[in-house]
């Protein structure tokens, strides 16, 4: 799955790559991979988007560039 608006919001919310992992319960890597396009599982999503108090499908909008 992809979730191209993560990096963006992350940003706005002032975390960085390895804060967000921490809250997410989630390798760095994993991160990484997802801001870079790959694909991750729903899961990580999930988690990513509780730990960002966002709603999952706000990550996997296209970003606003």
């Amino acid at each position: 799955m992809l979730v191209p608006s993560l990096r963006r919001i992350r940003l706005e919310q002032a975390l960085s790559q390895e804060e967000l992992a921490a809250r997410a319960r989630l390798a760095r890597t994993t991160v990484v991979r997802a801001e870079l396009g790959g694909h991750i599982r729903y899961a990580s999503v999930r988690r990513l988007a509780a730990a960002l108090r966002v709603r999952p499908v706000v990550l996997q909008r296209p970003d606003e560039d």
